[in-house]
């Protein structure tokens, strides 16, 4: 959903966001190496929502105001309660994330997460994991948009985000979630 967000509300989000989150890069680990991920990130959520992924375990900072209106915002429109946030800054050209699908055991059997994006247009690029048939799909997230994957999409599903050599302004993304405790 394009303008989900609209200017000047997105800019100013985006400021907030660049200037009040406690961004960090966090080494992931994939195929058993370790590696730096190729953006910044902060998990926020209820105190119960600790998340692990790659390697990584989140224990959730607290929410802010900013980050509670949008979840508010969010939950409005998708009729999706969540309790828990990732926040991703990709900062310039060669910052990504690499294809994948986040069917972690404690997101459930079919999570749903909606997805809003702040700053910089990319690319969001989606391929089915089984079927070759199946053309890639590619989806621009522009400044202030919204989307959401729900359903068996993780299951079925890669997505990502590519380097990308026109870019040159920062991107946030938020990826609203619900964590289920094990």
């Amino acid at each position: 959903m394009r303008g989900f967000y609209a200017p000047p509300m997105s800019h100013e989000i985006a400021e907030l966001m660049l200037r009040d989150t406690a961004w960090q890069q966090e080494k992931i680990t994939v195929w058993n190496k370790q590696h730096w991920q190729p953006r910044l990130t902060c998990w926020y959520g209820d105190a119960r929502s600790r998340y692990t992924y790659s390697g990584i375990a989140l224990t959730p900072n607290q929410w802010t105001p900013t980050l509670l209106k949008i979840k508010q915002d969010v939950e409005q429109a998708t009729g999706t309660g969540f309790n828990s946030v990732l926040l991703n800054l990709y900062r310039d050209q060669n910052d990504s994330v690499g294809m994948h699908s986040d069917d972690e055991r404690e997101l459930g059997g079919a999570p749903v997460i909606a997805s809003v994006s702040f700053g910089e247009t990319r690319t969001f690029r989606l391929k089915h994991k089984t079927r070759k048939d199946l053309k890639p799909i590619s989806i621009e997230l522009t400044d202030g948009s919204l989307l959401l994957m729900a359903g068996d999409m993780q299951k079925h599903w890669l997505h990502g985000i590519d380097k990308a050599r026109q870019v040159k302004s920062p991107r946030i993304n938020l990826t609203f979630r619900t964590i289920y405790p094990g």
